[in-house]
């Protein structure tokens, strides 16, 4: 009895052990899948919304709408989410006098479908537009209604299809249609869109694929001022299942040789962690690929690696988490793109040298950075 006993404990570890070997292969897999991934946010994040402060079972408190929507939880997902109507349109309250010629737009979304949706059958879309609005309490700013704007479409089908689309004054103008198969496999789980604005010039990423890159995304002449989501189905409306969540919008394009060759000192707010954790964040991957790059093309060059925190938990368990989320960035920068650690240096300074106020989900992600000092 004991032996069998023993055994069962034996096998028992065994399998314990292989099954975490298994979870610690998929994050590095999933990072090293974005090894095509050149997004880079912004410099100064202007817009943040995770749906912390609000309760579920409430609209957020932020947002306008023409129709409802409800902030919930997911099992298995971490953070908040708005769960979206059908046809409903949803605006968040951005205070900007419009959007630079550089800015970023960034959010997790979640198709639900009640089955693996397949050609003609239900499914799914989501649709963002930002644009010019007539007014500040309009919810139906698009090519019907005069103005200018821009947006992006997703399905969730067989052969998801995705739309790129603008208008200027009421008349529509360009339209690109990309069928790739993006959501069949992450029914029910999160996946990353990522908008990349250059003056005219627009790119769009779902996870770490490019689904467009057009010179001529955004009608010339417009300073944009707004976005509105919009999630739309086919089927009953008690199956609708769309989730959006952790929207964030940055500005200014990043120069990061000169700041970090020229200022000495480089600011980044495009490394991101899971919640409370030294996790990097997959979509991190354009952002350390370009400061490896700088590295490359300077190897006399030493940095400092510093990790710095909101005010969010006591100040003990931030300074240690900033520390250790400067040494993942290390140990990344070493492991994955090839810079040799004695060239690194790593430290934290948790929530002690905030850049903004941690009054507003904005501040907070502006002080959600990470440092890197030529030394």
């Amino acid at each position: 009895m004991k032996k069998f006993f023993s055994y069962v404990c034996i096998l028992l570890t065994v399998s314990f052990a292989v099954a975490q070997e298994e979870e610690e292969k998929k994050p590095a897999e999933e990072f090293k899948s974005y090894s095509k991934f050149d997004f880079i946010p912004g410099e100064q994040v202007i817009y943040f919304e995770d749906f912390e402060q609000d309760a579920i079972g409430d609209f957020p408190d932020k947002w306008n709408t023409n129709s409802t929507g409800e902030i919930v939880t997911i099992s298995n997902t971490a953070g908040k989410w708005l769960k979206t109507t059908r046809d409903g349109k949803y605006k968040p309250e951005i205070k900007t006098t419009g959007f630079p010629e550089n800015f970023t737009i960034e959010f997790d979304m979640i198709f639900k479908a009640p089955a693996a949706p397949e050609v003609g059958s239900s499914f799914q879309t989501m649709m963002i537009d930002f644009f010019v609005a007539p007014n500040e309490q309009t919810l139906t700013a698009d090519a019907n209604d005069g103005g200018s704007g821009t947006g992006a479409r997703f399905s969730m089908q067989a052969g998801s299809e995705f739309n790129a689309f603008n208008w200027k004054e009421g008349e529509p103008g360009l339209r690109s249609t990309q069928s790739k198969e993006l959501f069949a496999t992450k029914n029910g789980k999160p996946s990353h869109v990522s908008i990349w604005i250059q003056k005219k010039r627009g790119r769009l990423y779902v996870g770490e694929t490019k689904v467009f890159d057009l010179p001529y995304f955004l009608p010339e002449g417009q300073k944009y001022n707004a976005i509105s989501f919009m999630s739309t189905d086919n089927v009953e409306e008690d199956q609708l299942q769309n989730f959006i969540s952790n929207i964030r919008i940055a500005v200014g394009a990043p120069d990061m040789r000169n700041k970090l060759l020229t200022e000495g000192k480089l600011v980044t707010h495009g490394i991101l962690f899971d919640v409370n954790s030294d996790k990097i964040k997959p979509e991190s991957y354009g952002t350390l690929k370009e400061i490896s790059n700088v590295l490359a093309e300077n190897r006399t060059v030493k940095v400092k690696i510093v990790g710095h925190t909101d005010s969010d938990g006591d100040d003990k368990s931030n300074l240690e988490l900033s520390k250790k989320r400067a040494a993942s960035v290390k140990n990344s920068l070493a492991k994955d793109f090839g810079v040799e650690e004695s060239r690194m240096q790593t430290d934290g300074k948790g929530e002690s040298e905030p850049v903004s106020p941690n009054t507003t989900p904005e501040g907070k992600a502006n002080n959600r950075r990470v440092e890197f000092i030529k030394l």
